[in-house]
């Protein structure tokens, strides 16, 4: 998968468990620039991602993200 289109499958995501179907993500985008986001949503947004790209993040993965577009790139690496 390219960049482009794990950004494209992630914007539905955070308008689901956000509940915002207006929310536009960037690669920017981080917690801050998103009300609401809390340990609670971090946890739900991390599981829907593993379970929509069928993929396992570690701890360490998770813990080391700045942005969205840093997941972009771990979830194209892992792929």
């Amino acid at each position: 998968m390219r960049f482009n289109e794990v950004m494209g499958l992630l914007n539905p995501i955070f308008r689901d468990v956000f509940d915002d179907d207006e929310l536009v993500i960037t690669a920017n985008t981080t917690a801050k620039d998103i009300d609401g986001w809390d340990s609670l949503t971090h946890i739900r947004l991390v599981i829907s991602i593993e379970k929509a790209f069928d993929l396992r993040f570690t701890a360490a993965e998770i813990s080391a993200l700045e942005n969205v577009g840093e997941m972009v790139e771990l979830i194209v690496r892992l792929s």
